[in-house]
């Protein structure tokens, strides 16, 4: 059974095992499979300015294995978005920041799992923990291959700017707004009947 633990900066002590081996996951994957070659580091860690005590990790764990990640960011300080990539924003509202608008990062099923229900699973908790947290959008940097993926499982997505080349794939900034629809919708794909994410007072080691 694939749980969603929700690792934010009070309970992180608890994780520091789970949140180093995702580390290590994300250059796997990142990196080693995907050839972003800006992220490779030489002690084998995907870690950025935004791995910070204001990032909030979903994490999917089966059994004591990772499975899947993502991780969330609030946009009301520096964020990849507004630092990395603000050439991807276009028009006058500009960069979509506020308490209630948090970025969205770092999403990631390893290899064996890609075509299973781990892929909704974190999908349903990214959407029930931003419910439960008053977060109304998230904002996103993907290649545009993703986007069919996540409307397929009724998420709706909106452009911030045209697709651009970005290590040799068309890449877009995005908007997704946070409904309760939208996760009626992926939990019917996942197959959930409970809530998405564990109690975070719930800690288990990888």
């Amino acid at each position: 059974m694939t749980d969603i633990h929700v690792i934010t900066n009070e309970n992180r002590a608890r994780y520091a095992d789970l949140i180093e081996l995702h580390h290590r996951v994300r250059h796997d994957i990142f990196v080693g499979e995907k050839g972003w070659e800006a992220l490779r580091k030489p002690d084998g860690r995907d870690v950025d300015a935004y791995d910070d005590e204001h990032a909030v990790y979903l994490l999917a764990v089966d059994g004591s294995k990772l499975v899947g990640g993502q991780r969330l960011y609030p946009t009301t300080r520096p964020h990849m978005i507004s630092e990395v990539f603000p050439h991807l924003v276009h028009g006058s509202r500009g960069i979509p920041t506020g308490p209630d608008v948090w970025e969205w990062t770092r999403y990631f099923v390893v290899r064996e799992r890609r075509y299973g229900r781990t892929d909704c699973r974190l999908l349903a908790a990214m959407q029930q923990y931003c419910l439960d947290e008053g977060i109304e959008t998230v904002t996103a940097v993907a290649e545009t291959w993703w986007l069919p993926r996540v409307h397929s499982v009724g998420f709706k997505t909106r452009p911030l700017g045209v697709p651009q080349m970005i290590e040799g794939q068309p890449t877009i900034a995005v908007k997704v707004p946070i409904s309760e629809d939208s996760l009626a919708s992926v939990r019917r794909h996942a197959g959930l009947r409970g809530h998405a994410i564990l109690p975070r007072h719930f800690a288990k080691a990888a």
